[in-house]
């Protein structure tokens, strides 16, 4: 995987005479991730912009983290070749704030640019609201040349990489967020990768700070899944980060990216390993669906979900309980919750919802479990009593 910390003059070194120098692509094939951002060195100015590459063979993507990113994405999109229409599709939240940036950005570029809203919030994300997009994209004339604008994380990429996916049996789309590190929660869903991914971390300052904690909550997670150093770091800098110190957020995003990037690389299609970017999302899901979506904001119930995988770490692949309460004070210290109070009524509701889940398979419930901070095991059967034993234990410390 290749990394680029450095003012954008280095970009270059990831392309000569039009062609990509490294082994994962195929080399000058206009789909070349790396291709992408030859000569942006003008484009990106000297912005201070770290880089990670997604190595999919045919299929690569750059993932740019910075600040002030939004106004080139037109620029950077220009050199994907493809049609002039693209449509933006973000929320009725997102859409006041920053559609009219990205589309003057994209307008300049030459891009032919349609708007595309719906309603905010997990309920949006229905086949109902697929079609109505559908019929806005076939109203506008897109085809199979045309581009896809996803502005925003969570239920927006969601939905737009859907029906990138679906329409007209596939086109290209583009990821724009603040930071969209979650792995989506959809039954419904397809394996469709982006071309390219701005992640413009001054997208974060207009963030309630509720919904920021809850952004740290799967930041945290690749701690435990895949790194003890940022882990640690973060024990460190959650101050820093909640204060959204420009450093250390850049450095902590970016990371989490190439964390991301490895694991998908080595797992597209989600067959093993890959598995584990769901750490904690088995209960996390599954206290969204019980509790009805909006009481807990995703993050704060995969807090939850992650600290209850922990302790059943502690009781079956062990995670020392010193690993436990680390875990649990450093999702105390970003604000989130790290418990629920639960009746055994409603703990039922929960394991029927856990067994909806995608990650069940034939009714049987599959858990990512930890044996260290900074090393998982997917595909843990836990039986349904020491769930239970966990989840209506109330927590001394709380």
């Amino acid at each position: 995987m290749c990394y680029v910390k450095a003012a954008v003059h280095e970009l270059n070194n990831y392309a000569v005479a039009g062609q990509c120098t490294n082994q994962h692509a195929q080399p000058g094939t206009p789909t070349c991730a790396c291709a992408l951002l030859r000569g942006t060195e003008n484009i990106f100015n000297m912005q201070f912009v770290k880089l990670v590459n997604v190595p999919l063979v045919d299929r690569s993507y750059v993932i740019a983290v910075g600040e002030n990113l939004l106004r080139e994405v037109g620029r950077t999109c220009s050199k994907l070749n493809l049609g002039p229409r693209c449509a933006v599709i973000t929320d009725t939240k997102v859409a006041p704030r920053y559609a009219s940036s990205l589309q003057s950005s994209l307008r300049l570029a030459g891009f032919e640019v349609s708007l595309i809203t719906f309603p905010s919030g997990e309920k949006s994300k229905n086949l109902k609201v697929v079609q109505t997009i559908y019929d806005q994209l076939t109203k506008h004339k897109l085809d199979r040349k045309s581009l896809i604008f996803a502005l925003g994380g969570g239920v927006v990429g969601d939905l737009a990489g859907f029906v990138a996916a679906t329409y007209m049996r596939g086109i290209a789309y583009v990821q724009v967020v603040g930071v969209n590190l979650k792995a989506g929660k959809n039954l419904v869903g397809a394996f469709h990768q982006p071309r390219f991914v701005s992640c413009d971390l001054q997208l974060l300052r207009t963030l309630p700070l509720r919904e920021f904690r809850s952004g740290l909550a799967e930041v945290i997670k690749y701690g435990i899944i895949a790194d003890p150093t940022l882990f640690g770091q973060l024990e460190r800098d959650v101050p820093k980060l909640l204060l959204q110190d420009s450093e250390a957020t850049q450095g902590v995003v970016s990371r989490c990216c190439e964390i991301k990037a490895e694991i998908v690389t080595q797992d597209e299609m989600e067959t093993g390993l890959r598995s584990i970017l769901n750490f904690g999302h088995t209960i996390g899901h599954a206290i969204e669906a019980i509790s009805g979506y909006g009481k807990y904001l995703h993050g704060e119930a995969i807090a939850i979900g992650q600290v209850a995988a922990a302790r059943l770490s502690s009781r079956l692949t062990g995670l020392g309980l010193d690993a436990v309460h680390r875990i649990e004070n450093l999702f105390r210290a970003a604000g989130l919750p790290t418990y629920i109070k639960l009746s055994k009524p409603q703990f039922a509701k929960l394991v029927d919802a856990m067994v909806l889940d995608k990650k069940g398979a034939g009714g049987e419930i599959k858990f990512i479990l930890a044996e260290q901070i900074g090393k998982v095991r997917w595909g843990e059967k836990v039986p349904i009593k020491l769930v239970e034993e966990v989840m209506l234990a109330k927590p001394a410390a709380e």
